[in-house]
């Protein structure tokens, strides 16, 4: 047997996403699964939805972050002075000080 007849395909649909740039995206996706409501878009990378007339809009971006401010969101300053100290205890010790 030849391998194309050897096996028969799963059942698929054919789903369209439109983005707010008209760019529209083509997916093939399992025939019993339910499609999700957005997709990105491969070119402008926009969320896509399922109708034409009314895309989604854009995702709010968020405001670029710094290390520290990640940090600090998770330790208090107490905390912060004393993972300080911790460190520069450790460092003065491996110097001889």
């Amino acid at each position: 047997m030849r391998p194309d007849e050897r096996h028969q395909p799963a059942p698929r649909q054919d789903v369209s996403y439109w983005c707010r740039n008209d760019h529209r995206v083509d997916i093939r996706i399992a025939a019993d699964v339910e499609p999700p409501p957005l997709w990105d878009c491969p070119r402008c990378g926009l969320p896509a939805g399922r109708d034409a007339q009314n895309p989604p809009g854009r995702v709010r971006a968020e405001p670029y972050k710094s290390h520290l401010a990640y940090v600090k969101e998770r330790r208090t300053a107490e905390e912060g002075e004393a993972l300080l100290a911790e460190a520069l205890a450790a460092l003065r010790r491996r110097r001889g000080e």
